[in-house]
């Protein structure tokens, strides 16, 4: 049996899934072609397995709770952001806090651009988010980015009942 701090393990089922084919090669983690080698000989195993997050570390159980916890709240915002990178797109999305979400957004942009261009109040933002994505159907769309004139998409959430 391996036993790692506070995970055991009947069969040797998380140690092969260290393993790594790199230009054709198949190694262990006691490789020393193995991108892990060095954090296996210097801690041992179970770094190597929260590295390759193949158990489940604190930072991991944390975010699980919050995203539990967040999933519990219905109501929240149907909101519209855009980028000026993408002139003429729009994202249409859902969350409890519409401008926590664009924050959110500002870290994949050097230059902290996205806007929020129009929010709505639902008490099932999930249900709305839906209907303002099927009310938009015939529009060009990337997943849910939508290239049609703002004012288009606001007035399609604008009809959506439930605020």
């Amino acid at each position: 049996m391996l036993e790692t701090t506070g995970v055991k393990h009947t069969d040797r089922t998380l140690e092969n899934k260290t393993r790594m084919t790199i230009k054709g090669g198949r190694y262990r983690v006691g490789n020393a072609n193995h991108p892990h080698h060095t954090l296996y000989k210097d801690e041992g195993f179970t770094s190597v397995f929260k590295a390759m997050g193949l158990i489940e570390n604190t930072a991991f159980k944390i975010k699980q709770e919050v995203l539990a916890m967040y999933n519990e709240y219905a109501e929240g915002y149907v909101y519209v952001i855009s980028n000026p990178a993408w002139e003429g797109w729009f994202k249409v999305g859902m969350a409890v806090d519409a401008y926590d979400r664009c924050a959110q957004y500002q870290t994949s942009s050097p230059y902290r651009d996205y806007v929020v261009e129009y929010c709505k109040y639902f008490e099932d933002r999930r249900k709305a988010e839906s209907s303002a994505h099927a009310l938009l159907e015939g529009v060009e769309q990337r997943g849910e980015w939508f290239n049609a004139e703002l004012s288009v998409i606001k007035n399609k959430i604008k009809t959506i009942e439930g605020a």
